[in-house]
């Protein structure tokens, strides 16, 4: 049964919705690439390559280029895009302005915080370590905790198992069409930030609500539950 007391738990997405991420992403993307003999990526196409890991990334920057690789050659340039930017994981993201005010705002209300990214889990952790705030989220699902990306909502509701929430009591915080997908195949809310990574309007994709700060997100979140 579950009561109106029950801690809300608040399911974020990483990249794009609580660091900007773009700038140590997309230089280590540019390493990578011009050391296999292909083009830097414009900063500007961040926004409709990144979102799907690492790996997507890759792809999509090959694919943007019309080059082809071998699964062999993927595989080497993805574990050394892993090395490369673990190494400068913070050197230029950052948390989105108000993330902090936010957490602490909904934490006096009881809320409990996760995180389900499609980061491979180690960076994931590495990165919210430099950031300052790994010890606020009970739980940090990355694309290789449980073996399955999002948008299949089982990272998602195993996360929300794993840091002892309930899927009654719970909200999904992403920037992105694969958040909302994974929130509505999880039948749990979605409330999507703005300003992130999506290279169509977030609007487009139908989440419950959406903010423009994190200074919104209290408010927005009181309306569920």
């Amino acid at each position: 049964m579950i009561a109106k007391t029950d801690p809300v738990l608040y399911v974020f997405d990483l990249d794009g919705t609580l660091a900007d991420t773009a700038g140590d992403l997309m230089g280590t993307l540019d390493y990578i690439m011009v050391e296999e003999g292909f083009e830097k990526t414009p900063i500007e196409d961040a926004r409709s390559l990144l979102g799907a890991g690492a790996r997507a990334l890759l792809v999509r920057a090959l694919d943007q280029q019309g080059r082809d690789v071998t699964p062999e050659r993927l595989d080497d340039m993805y574990a050394r895009f892993l090395v490369h930017y673990e190494a400068r994981i913070a050197d230029a993201s950052r948390l989105y302005p108000g993330v902090v005010e936010a957490l602490d705002s909904l934490e006096k209300r009881g809320g409990v915080f996760a995180v389900c990214t499609n980061k491979v889990e180690r960076p994931a952790k590495l990165l919210l370590e430099k950031l300052g705030v790994a010890d606020r989220f009970a739980f940090i699902c990355g694309q290789d905790t449980f073996g399955i990306a999002k948008p299949d909502p089982r990272p998602l509701l195993r996360t929300i198992e794993a840091a002892g929430g309930n899927i009654g009591r719970a909200i999904m915080v992403g920037d992105s069409k694969t958040d909302i997908a994974t929130a509505r195949a999880a039948e749990i809310p979605v409330i999507a930030v703005d300003f992130g990574y999506t290279d169509r309007p977030v609007s487009e994709y139908g989440p419950d609500r959406i903010i423009s700060h994190f200074d919104e997100l209290p408010a927005a979140a009181a309306e569920f539950y």
